[in-house]
């Protein structure tokens, strides 16, 4: 047997048409492909999950997602002994099963078993309907409410239990009495925001009950009844149905869990109710609200009720009075409620009571068993004994937003609308609504959203004197118009800008005159709303900056004399060379500073360096020293007519500072820069030259000179910086020069300091030293005194100094002095004897092993090889050396050649050249053959200098045969 959830479409006319022309509802013929034995009495569907009662006592439990696999159930006793099947109860996971028979028989089937349990606790009670736990349990039902035929409420608490003789219901508890007929429905949830609160609706034919209190707790699950306390305690509100008739139909029903596609708008969604009387349908929202004590009353005071009257006749257009047809069952959907009226699908608004489907779906024979909807699903069912119809919502929520509108709820049908198309009309309806109120800021925000023309909109306000209105309604047209609309955002844009400054000098006007600009408004209120303006226009600037056309908006701006929002906008922009211009034209050098701090563009430092350092200058320097990225030299100009206006000493002098900071900090070579320096030091009207001097002898300290020494030397010649002059000389080589300005300028120990530089030219030393030995005797006032500061150096002899005494210096002031240099020279000559005598036994000795050469020899074996080619010796000329070494002649001359140095080895080779032609003869060839050998011959190539120089050359070459060294 199968079960086909394929649905064929009823009535079939309905195929027919397109998706756009679809009714919001559809009744479809779902088929049946198994075999029914007897008919239905009773259905449930949870979950997905379709449950089917037979007459015949079977209950069939079908997954819709797998229909092929299908529970067939029977109940443990026969219809004989406990009636048929009368009603079940699905909870909405479709774990939980209960089974009512006509005999008042109950039992209770897991999801997991396919054997249903005697609920012995509840036997004899007529169950006519079930409130399941909110929190939608799965292994147990946890605490429900189960409404009677007696009128009883009882709370139960069934939970599995696979022992025989344990019962499934862990406690059974009478917890309300309705006086008045059977409890028709019933429905308990938490309400939103509060756990530990339960609200409970209870339906009778006659009234509708609300509850709502704190539920009892308990050490664990099901260990007593937490419903009783809420029973006792609370009292109920109350809504009863005007002429009730007790064999009338009555239910209870909740809307299903809200639809994904309305998530988005329903946060805070509040669940539907529709109790179903004799009256007709009252049905509401089942609100939350901080005051607990007047929730139900606010529950039906919000609900509106659905007359019987109103619900079309069939086979009519209209309504006849006095004649209402029978609602045999109903049920909510996200937006209306499905009633089963006399054979016929009734689908009514929720919000208009509109009828917005009638379709006839019972034949006249037919016995339908109810209307079921799936509230986990959000599906809808209609059960007849035969057949099973599905009630298919088409998009049911596409015309609410018009409803809405038509209602004036602008705001919710905004939500609803999602079309442009559809948003747009509720814009424009929303706007047109406000401003016949007189509400035109607010109209002005909706209208921006909508499509109305633009020229309609902006002279309704201007023809109302709505100035802040227009600025909102241009605001919001600005932002929700495209970037690609460039010219249009600018001229948007722009006139904001116009109506900011008129709005801005108009209470700039009330503040000053004191006036009222509206009624009950005062100057303290102008001024606030001054400062929101302000604020307004600062954000706007900030926002639209790129839609703002800078001239255009100077313009304007300066029109209306606003210089505040002028430079807010300059700032904005980045126009920071307006905003310093603004500043530096009218002398305000603090803002000046605060704007340059926030600069990094170097050409605003370059431009206005110049006016700045002559008026801050202090400030001024300690901004270029944060900067990184100048270039130094194109601040010159700045820092030398800083210079010349700046009457300060030289620790004070900012342009100093920023230099020295360049060249100490930032290590500065830059030639210019230390010119520059070097010039404000010399020309400085300070005579202490001890600065420029500290300066050029940290240069020469760090063996640098970035200056241009021939610019500093005329500079410091110009100015009579005489040691700086000295220095440079003497940083330049020129120690003459340096010694001569010394002593021109009577600085002896200067002139001395220099005297002594030349340590590795004695003569210029010397000549040096006698010239200030002529300076020193020419200003001294005592022979004894020039004497002894002259043997300071050990150069001079006495011998040069007489030449240099005047003509009447006798000869008795130097007696001591020429004695010790006779005695000098006497020492000299003793040593050099001595140096003589040395020299003539030294030439002896030499002569005495000259003669000893001729006398030496070597004895050359037969057998003897060359050293460098391995062949024998005597086989052509050789070379033997007192080492023992022997050399063919011509192998000895090629590894000279290789290993001396250029020269030589060119000679060697000129020579050999010369030796082979044989163009010289007699002593003339013999002269080469002499040079040639003394060249050749003059050393070892193995033991001598020559062999030291080769102490890096590897002892097996890649030439050679390496199998010699093998070990």
């Amino acid at each position: 047997m199968a079960f086909h959830a394929a649905a064929v479409s009823y009535p079939t006319a309905m195929q027919e048409l397109s998706e756009t022309s679809l009714p919001i509802f559809n009744v479809e013929r779902v088929s049946l492909q198994f075999d029914v034995s007897s008919d239905f009495v009773a259905a449930q569907v949870a979950d997905n999950v379709l449950i089917l009662a037979l007459s015949s006592g079977r209950i069939l439990r079908i997954d819709l997602d797998s229909p092929e696999d299908i529970d067939d159930i029977d109940l443990p006793k026969k219809a004989s002994e406990i009636g048929v099947i009368r009603l079940m109860f699905l909870d909405p996971t479709a774990s939980h099963l209960i089974i009512t028979t006509s005999l008042s028989e109950n039992f209770y089937l897991h999801s997991q078993s396919r054997q249903p349990k005697v609920l012995s606790r509840l036997k004899g009670v007529p169950i006519e309907c079930v409130a399941w736990s909110p929190s939608n349990p799965t292994a147990s039902t946890r605490e429900i409410l189960i409404g009677s035929g007696d009128g009883n409420v009882y709370e139960v608490y069934i939970e599995p239990s696979q022992e025989f003789y344990r019962r499934e219901e862990k406690y059974l508890k009478q917890v309300y009495k309705c006086p008045d007929g059977p409890v028709t429905g019933l429905f308990t949830e938490m309400v939103p925001g509060r756990a530990d609160t339960r609200r409970v609706l209870v339906a009778t034919p006659n009234r509708l009950l609300h509850f709502v209190g704190k539920a009892g707790r308990h050490g664990h699950e099901g260990s007593g009844s937490i419903f009783s306390k809420l029973f006792d305690s609370e009292h109920p509100a109350v809504s009863e149905a005007a002429q009730a008739s007790s064999t009338a139909p009555s239910s209870l029903t909740v809307s299903p869990q809200p639809q994904e596609m309305y998530l988005s708008i329903t946060e805070g969604y509040e669940r539907l109710y529709a109790w179903l009387s004799s009256q007709g349908i009252l049905h509401g929202k089942l609100s939350a609200s901080d005051d607990i004590g007047s929730l139900g009353n606010k529950v039906f005071a919000e609900s509106k009720l659905l007359a019987r009257n109103q619900i079309p006749l069939p086979g009519t257009s209209g309504r006849r009075k006095n004649n209402y047809p029978t609602i045999s069952s109903t049920m909510l959907s996200q937006w209306h409620i499905l009633q089963l009226v006399e054979g016929r699908i009734v689908a009514i608004n929720q919000l208009d009571h509109s009828v917005v489907y009638d379709q006839p779906v019972l034949e006249q024979d037919e016995k339908a068993l109810g209307l079921v909807a799936d509230l986990t699903k959000n599906t809808f069912w209609l059960f007849t004994e035969q057949t099973i119809f599905e009630i298919v919502a088409n998009d049911e929520g596409r015309d609410i937003w018009k409803i809405l509108l038509k209602q004036q709820q602008f705001e919710a049908a905004s939500q609803h609308a999602k079309s442009a198309t559809e948003k747009d009309a509720v814009a424009t309806a929303s706007g047109d609504y406000l401003v016949q109120k007189g509400q035109y800021l607010e109209a002005a925000t909706v209208y921006g959203r909508s499509s109305k023309p633009f020229e309609q909109v902006a002279l309704t306000f201007i023809d109302n004197g709505e100035q802040d209105a227009l600025r909102a309604y241009l605001t919001t047209k600005l932002s929700m118009m495209k970037r690609t609309s460039t010219m249009q955002r600018i001229m948007l844009a722009t006139w904001l800008i116009e109506i900011y400054m008129a709005k801005l000098n108009t209470l700039d006007d009330a503040i000053t005159s004191k006036a009222e600009l509206t009624e009950g408004m005062n100057t303290a209120d102008s001024k606030d709303q001054l400062a929101v303006i302000r604020r307004e226009f600062q954000d706007f600037v900030l926002r639209h900056k790129a839609d703002l056309d800078p001239k255009t908006t100077y313009d304007i701006i300066s029109s209306h004399g606003r210089e505040e929002e002028l430079l807010h906008f300059a700032t904005v922009v980045n126009d920071y060379n307006y905003v310093l211009s603004y500043w530096v034209q009218r002398e305000r050098w603090a803002e000046s500073l605060a704007v340059l701090r926030k600069q990094t563009e170097p050409e605003i430092f370059y431009k206005y360096s110049t006016v700045l350092m002559a008026n801050v200058p202090v400030e001024t320097v300690d901004i270029l020293m944060r900067q990184s990225n100048l270039e130094a030299r194109r601040l010159i100009p700045a820092l030398l007519n800083y210079n010349k206006l700046a009457d300060v000493p030289l620790s004070q002098n900012q342009a100093i500072r920023y230099l020295s900071y360049e060249i100490n900090q930032r290590q500065s070579i830059d030639a210019a820069i230390h010119n520059t320096l070097i010039s404000i030091y010399a020309a400085h009207p300070s005579k202490d030259e001890s600065a420029l001097l500290t300066y050029l002898e940290a240069q020469s300290y760090a063996q640098e000179q970035n200056y241009d020494a021939d610019f500093a030397l005329r500079l410091c010649i110009q100015h009579k910086r005489v040691h700086s002059c000295v220095h440079i000389y003497n940083s330049m080589g020129q120690y003459v020069q340096a010694v001569d300005l010394a002593l021109k300028h009577d600085a002896i120990e200067l002139a001395s300091s220099i005297a002594d530089k030349p340590i590795n030219n004695p003569g210029l030393r010397r000549k040096l030293w006698l010239a200030v030995a002529k300076k020193v005797i020419s200003e001294s006032s005592g022979v004894k005194t020039a004497i002894e500061f002259l043997k300071r150096c050990e150069l001079l002899r006495i011998e040069d100094l007489i030449p240099l005494f005047p003509d009447f210096v006798v000869i008795d002031d130097f007696k001591e002095e020429i004695c010790v240099a006779l005695e000098e020279y006497s020492r000299h000559i003793d040593e050099l004897k001595k140096e003589m005598d040395e020299s003539a036994v030294t030439a002896q000795h030499i002569k005495t092993d000259i003669k000893a050469l001729d006398q030496r020899y070597a004895i050359v074996e037969p057998g003897e090889r060359c050293y460098i080619c391995r062949l024998p010796l005597l086989s052509r000329q050789f070379f033997v050396f007192a080492c023992q070494h022997a050399f063919h002649g011509d192998c000895l001359g090629n590894m000279v050649v290789e290993q001396a140095g250029i020269g030589r080895s060119r000679r060697i080779r000129e020579l050999q050249v010369e030796v082979s032609k044989g163009t010289s003869l007699g002593a003339s060839r013999e002269k080469l053959i002499k040079e040639l050998d003394a060249l050749v011959a003059s050393a070892c190539v193995l033991c001598s200098e020559m062999a030291v120089k080769r102490i890096d050359e590897p002892f097996v070459l890649p030439t050679d045969d390496h199998s010699e060294w093998a070990l």
